[in-house]
Order: structure tokens, then C-alpha cells, then sequence
């Protein structure tokens, strides 16, 4: 659960300006001699990620060719984002002007980009799957990208067919592209880039375990060089300096006492305080593949509420744990971690646990499904999610732990152990 937090995070660190002394968290390795040595005793974990095959991609794209006949789909476009980097390795950053991706359910796949990017765009195809017959079409800048589309649809016989978008494709290009086939008609392309995503390869969830692995190893190391007084800002800086060390980007958002309520954080500068909830909740990137972890702690000793509290928690998660695996409805693991924390007294329904039990997990932190009440997609092999629960009490603190999940044939794992208290939050 990270991703409005991040956006929250570029405002903590400008309101916790006035409270923060520079930070001893450098994130170069240069400056390692900086570091605290929890941190700086850390080494890169590089060398155990496996990059994504062309071979790989090109097996999603036949999947995905499957779906798209099976879903009366004649072609998907594909705009930035993760689901162009998953079947192409192609990354592109959004802007007003259209770089597309068509993938017709038979024949090449054609790229659509503004003219003055076509060098890049040729660099970044050469490791795509068909790169050898690349279709690019360039648009100059008083162009059209839209009849690019059309043409390219046109001269695979498909002016008439039907293509699937993402929900993430902007209007103004969806918009532009059925103007410029009004034969054409316009559907969800959900079906084809979810059913593909939601499941992963192995390789897939190796990555993801190993995302996990270095965000615990960096929170663990961020805790060990945390001391009271310390700023907000300083333990985020310190946690994103340990995923530098350990060879990825990562960062975490981190919530002190009465903050810790908000389940998405609070911009109010605050100093970490002995006593005090602690909670931390952030992620790393391992070739693509993301994490998405929280642990919750005290400096110190913490009260007897708090320590109910994280272990109603607890409970719940594991709950949720036992209950998940292939075939149950995605919806009867919020019930059943949302059981255990109603049966403490901290309901009814949502008053204390305010959100869902947890969301798939992948190429993007926040993916389909989701285990929420109401969605009844039926769990699989192979599909990962976040496990989740929390209580909030606004005015005092929060409780949330967060691991990545990974269902199996038989039930469901966690990829990392789960926290055992407030006082020793990594002990194995």
C-alpha cells in the first residue's frame, strides 16, 4: 500500500525541512564512510536478479494473442507503462505526445512515435520480441499519431475489427484514435493484459521474492541505525540508502505516534520519539518487479494497548494467510482477516480496519485483484498479492503489517517472515 504515499512523500520532505539536521544517510556508494554501519556494511545483491528474457516476452505476447481470441479482441495498443514493459522490455515515460504499441492478434506489431524520438525508439525495440520485422511509423510534430494507428490497423485488415485499450490509456488518445477510425470500435483491453499479468512465471515470482528480501534487509538495517530524535525524513533517507547499497532502488514512508493512524501518512513533520509507534511502509524494484512491505515498531517499551493491538493484528494476518489458495474467491481473505480484528472488538466492519486486506502485487505495487470484499475472482497459482491488516485509533496510533504473499498449489506463503513484536521487529 505505497503508492499515494509516495506522492505524499516529495510534501513530508518539504514540511520536515524545519525539523530535519542534515542527514548522515548518503545514498552513494562513495560516501559510504557516512553511513551509519548497519548500513554501510551492506553489500549488492545485483548479481542475484535474472533479467527478463526476449524469449520470456515473447511467450506473453502469444499468451496475450490467445486471450485477445478468446475475448473477440483483434488487437490491443499499448501506451507507457508497465504493461508496454512487460511484453516489449520497452520503458517510456508519458506525455502528451502518443507512443503506442499495437499488438494484433495475428500478424507483426507495429510502434507508433513521434518522429524526432524514432532513434530511440529503433534503440529500444532491438530487444523486443520480433525486433528483426520492426513496423515503426513515425508522426511529425504537425502530424497525426491517430491515423498513424489507423493506417497501421487498416493495412492489417482490422479498420473494422475491434481494439482493446488499458484503463490507463489517456482519453485524448482514445479519443483521437476512434476519430480517426470511426469503423473501428473501442474496447476494455483488461481482460488480455490482466490475464496475462495477474499469473506470473516463476522467474516472475523469484524476482518478487527477492524485492522483498533486500526491502527487509534495508528496513532492518535503517533500524538499527534509528535512535530517538531522529526526523522523519532522516529514516526514510536512511532506508533508501540501504536499498542503494544493496544494488536497487527503494523507499519507504515512515508515521510516528498519533500519525501512524493515517493509513496513508500525514505531511506533518514529526521526530521519532521513545515509546512512540513507528510505522514504516515503503518499497524496493527489482527488475521490474516490486515490493511492498510494512513493519510497525517502538523504541523502547511499548504501552499494553499497543502491544493488543499488534497482536489482534497479527492474528489477522495470519488469518488471511491461512485462509488463502487457488480457487477461493479473492474476497473471503479481507473476510477472514477482517473477522479476527471485528471478534477483538475493533469493528464493526470497517470503523478500525479502514481498508482492504491487501492488492496484487507485480510490475506495478498496486495490481489486479484485489482482495477486497465483493470481488469474486477466484485466486490462482502463481498470483502474488500484499497481506495487510491494520488498526487505526486516530488520536493515538496505528498497527499495520504488511508482507508479500505468494499462492501456491496447496494454500499460500509469505516471501518474508512475519514481524513477531513491537520490541524486536526483524527477529527471526
Amino acid at each position: 500500500m505505497i503508492s499515494r504515499r509516495r506522492i505524499l512523500k516529495l510534501g513530508t520532505a518539504a514540511a520536515g525541512a524545519a525539523l530535519a539536521t542534515p542527514v548522515t544517510a548518503a545514498t552513494s556508494e562513495n560516501n559510504c564512510t557516512a553511513l551509519a554501519p548497519s548500513i554501510a556494511s551492506l553489500t549488492s545483491m545485483k548479481d542475484q536478479a535474472k533479467p527478463t528474457t526476449t524469449e520470456e516476452r515473447g511467450e506473453r505476447q502469444e499468451k496475450a494473442r490467445r486471450l485477445m481470441a478468446d475475448n473477440k479482441l483483434d488487437a490491443i495498443l499499448l501506451t507507457e507503462g508497465t504493461s508496454l514493459t512487460y511484453f516489449s522490455g520497452i520503458h517510456w515515460g508519458g506525455s502528451e505526445r502518443l507512443f503506442a504499441m499495437v499488438l494484433p492478434v495475428k500478424g507483426n506489431v507495429f510502434y507508433v512515435c513521434p518522429a524526432f524520438e524514432e532513434g530511440r525508439t529503433r534503440e529500444q525495440i532491438a530487444k523486443a520480441p520480433g525486433a528483426e520485422q520492426a513496423d515503426v511509423r513515425i508522426w511529425q510534430e504537425d502530424g497525426s499519431p491517430y491515423q498513424r494507428v489507423a493506417q497501421g490497423l487498416n493495412d492489417r485488415g482490422l479498420s473494422t475489427g475491434t481494439l482493446g485499450m488499458e484503463e490507463t490509456v489517456r482519453f485524448v488518445f482514445s479519443q483521437g484514435i476512434g476519430k480517426a477510425s470511426p469503423q473501428m470500435k473501442i474496447a476494455s483491453a483488461t481482460p488480455v493484459t490482466a490475464g496475462c499479468r495477474m499469473i506470473k512465471s516463476n522467474h516472475e515470482v523469484e524476482l518478487m521474492r527477492l524485492a522483498a528480501k533486500v526491502t527487509l534487509t534495508a528496513y532492518e538495517a535503517a533500524y538499527h541505525a534509528l535512535n530517538p530524535g531522529m526526523t522523519k525524513p532522516q529514516l526514510e533517507e536512511m532506508v533508501e540508502a540501504a536499498h542503494t547499497r544493496l544494488g536497487f532502488s527503494g523507499s519507504a514512508d515512515a508515521q510516528v505516534g498519533e500519525y501512524s493512524a493515517f493509513p496513508h501518512g500525514s505531511i506533518t513533520p514529526q521526530v521519532i520519539r521513545e515509546g512512540a509507534i513507528v510505522l514504516m511502509d515503503g518499497g524496493g524494484n527489482v527488475e521490474g518487479y516490486a515490493s511492498d512491505i510494512t513493519r510497525t515498531f517502538v523504541l523502547g517499551k511499548p504501552s499494553d494497548k499497543m502491544k493488543t493491538v499488534f497482536d489482534i493484528v497479527h492474528r489477522a494476518q495470519t488469518a488471511a494467510l491461512k485462509t488463502a489458495r487457488p480457487g477461493l474467491e479473492c474476497q473471503a481473505v479481507d473476510a477472514a482477516a477482517r473477522s479476527v480484528i471485528t471478534d477483538a472488538g475493533y469493528g464493526p466492519d470497517c470503523k478500525f480496519f479502514t481498508h482492504r486486506v491487501g492488492h496484487g502485487m507485480g510490475m506495478d505495487v498496486h495490481e489486479w485483484p484485489y482482495l477486497v470484499r465483493g470481488n469474486t475472482t477466484p485466486m490462482a497459482a502463481n498470483m502474488t498479492f500484499s497481506d495487510e491488516p491494520g488498526i487505526y485509533i486516530r488520536g493515538e496510533f496505528g498497527i499495520r503489517l504488511e508482507d508479500d504473499m505468494h499462492i501456491t498449489e496447496n494454500g499460500a506463503e509469505l516471501v518474508t517472515p512475519q514481524s513477531p513484536s513491537l520490541e524486536h521487529p526483524f527477529e527471526k
